[in-house]
């Protein structure tokens, strides 16, 4: 079953929850939820093509997908910054002390919610490019 705009919502959520948790001073959060946003909308595509995609690193995820459409100019820098959110920012063994929380800063939440926009915008206008292609599901 074709499930795109089950992630790409999920995606969209993920987004708000990020940016929730900047106004929230949540900051180790909000990297958190930008990654998972990011991540899902990446998910969101493959799944619009009829592809499977497995792992939790956008970065990965983006490089399979380059192989089937070009990635704007930054957009796998964003995904490699991305990436770095998904462990440490829940677990302090991540870290050599402290806890997370502390150790994430507004700018840093604002920085990878911005890219996590970024990512959802092109999988989003990626998604509706497929879509109007008509394109099979293993195109």
């Amino acid at each position: 079953m074709e499930r795109s705009a089950d992630w790409m919502n999920e995606a969209e959520g993920d987004l708000e929850h990020a940016k929730n948790d900047l106004k929230g001073g949540f900051y180790n959060w909000a990297c958190f939820s930008a990654q998972q946003a990011a991540e899902k909308a990446v998910k969101a595509v493959f799944q619009k093509m009829g592809a499977e995609a497995w792992g939790h690193s956008v970065a990965d995820l983006l490089k399979e997908l380059a192989r089937r459409h070009p990635l704007p100019e930054g957009l796998m820098d964003d995904a490699l910054e991305l990436d770095k959110a998904y462990i440490p920012t829940r677990y302090p063994n991540a870290h050599p002390s402290g806890a997370p929380r502390d150790r994430y800063t507004e700018r840093e939440a604002r920085r990878l919610i911005g890219y996590a926009e970024r990512t959802c915008k092109f999988c989003s206008g990626l998604l509706s490019e497929i879509q109007s292609a008509g394109v099979s599901p293993e195109a």
